[in-house]
């Protein structure tokens, strides 16, 4: 009979799977990364409990274009600035992927709040625009000229927290208690640039961070990195207390908070 590739794998195929997973290359990618200061009260109202606010009220927009061989990845996030039990880290608000295979992997094993979208990253000479797009609106766009070199950056250790959970089948809330995912990455930096220009915020109700104006920018840089990441389950979360946050991660706030008819075959895509 011929193989039946929605099969079961044998030990032996899914051992040679983990062992290619785990002797990747360095993969480099070229990013702009803006960090602005935004209004202390807006950051701590994104923030699920029990994250709380860190002591600057910082938002970061990652905006990168990754070397994968044979399908290059636009990848992206905008987060504020978190801590938990005393880690200092971000809360990704939104993270675009430009291919469903990075988009399913972060959001089924970590918790990420990724999402299909658009990401550029255009360098002519000195001039610099990256940006973030989803639904025709480009909600993030960084625009500037490259001034000045900057010195390499020792090899550093950086966090971001998620919540991972799933959506009950009755639509009521959650099937299981939500987790708080500490995900860790060793970032080393190859080549990094100085960048003089501004961060644009464009109203879209999919990707509301226009919320988190602009105050003060902090830092706009351009550079080429590589990272790995690991991540672990710190604690099981209130339900309750997470649910009202449930929103940020769908496009249809109602998603999972409507069950489908009894008798239907299925509810909100």
């Amino acid at each position: 009979m011929a193989r039946v590739r929605y099969g079961a794998r044998t030990e032996a195929e899914i051992a040679a799977a983990r062992e290619k997973s785990s002797k990747l290359p360095d993969i480099w990618s070229t990013g702009v990364v803006a960090v602005w200061e935004s209004d202390p009260d807006v950051v701590a109202a994104v923030l699920p409990p029990p994250l709380k606010p860190a002591d600057r009220p910082l938002v970061r927009a990652n905006i990168s274009k990754v070397d994968l061989p044979g399908y290059p990845l636009g990848a992206g996030s905008v987060a504020v600035a978190a801590q938990h039990d005393g880690v200092e880290g971000w809360y990704p608000l939104v993270m675009p992927m430009t291919l469903e295979r990075a988009l399913t992997g972060g959001r089924e094993v970590f918790g990420e709040p990724k999402k299909l979208g658009e990401v550029t990253v255009e360098r002519e000479g000195l001039v610099v625009r990256a940006a973030l797009a989803r639904h025709g609106i480009a909600f993030v766009e960084v625009r500037g000229a490259v001034d000045r070199a900057l010195p390499l950056p020792e090899p550093t250790r950086k966090t971001d927290f998620y919540f991972k959970f799933l959506p009950a089948v009755d639509g009521s809330g959650f099937d299981v208690d939500p987790v708080l995912v500490h995900c860790t990455r060793n970032e080393k930096v190859r080549k990094l640039e100085h960048i003089t220009g501004d961060v644009v915020l464009r109203e879209s109700m999919y990707d509301p961070v226009a919320d988190l104006p602009v105050r003060r920018i902090v830092e706009i840089t351009i550079g080429e990195k590589s990272t790995d990441q690991q991540g672990r389950v710190v604690e099981r979360v209130s339900a309750q207390a997470l649910l009202p946050y449930i929103h940020q991660r769908y496009d249809d706030p109602l998603q999972i908070l409507d069950a489908p008819p009894e008798g239907s075959s299925g509810g909100r895509g």
